[in-house]
């Protein structure tokens, strides 16, 4: 069970960093608030290992990035 949360949690951090990629056109401002939302996100996960805490480190991470661009 643990190896396919693992597996699930690389996905959707491939499938992130495939999309900031694509996103070439992005305001610094946007870039760090989509880059921390990606990196709280992926902490949450790891930390609780369940969905509540992986978008609530993914919004965390979005302000944070948000707000470090001011």
């Amino acid at each position: 069970m643990k190896t396919i949360r693992h597996i699930g949690t690389l996905a959707a951090v491939a499938m992130l960093a495939a999309s900031l990629a694509a996103c070439g056109d992005m305001s610094p401002r946007t870039r760090d608030t989509a880059i921390g939302a990606g990196v709280g996100g992926a902490a949450g996960a790891a930390i609780g290992g369940n969905g509540l805490s992986t978008l609530g480190g993914a919004a965390a991470g979005g302000i944070i990035g948000n707000q470090i661009g001011k």
